[in-house]
């Protein structure tokens, strides 16, 4: 396993190393994920959001939009 340094700055910022974007397959605009855990932290790339496929989906989410459905559905 490689080790990789980067120094962080008077402002919070930092540059992520070539090799760990190229093993992220991150780029230009991607953003980053930092996750804590009892062991350290882990960075992964987020996959973008498909807002389009998100909005064409919205209508069908309304069959279920009532108290009485969140109850009916609470136990699932």
């Amino acid at each position: 396993m490689a080790i990789h340094f980067a120094k962080i700055t008077s402002k919070s910022q930092t540059t992520v190393p070539r090799e760990v974007r190229e093993a992220l397959k991150a780029g230009p605009g991607d953003t980053l994920a930092y996750r804590i855990g009892p062991d350290g932290v882990t960075v992964t790339r987020v996959e973008p959001v498909d807002w389009s496929y998100l909005r064409s989906l919205e209508p069908t989410l309304s069959e279920w939009n009532t108290a009485e459905d969140a109850a009916a559905f609470d136990d699932l």
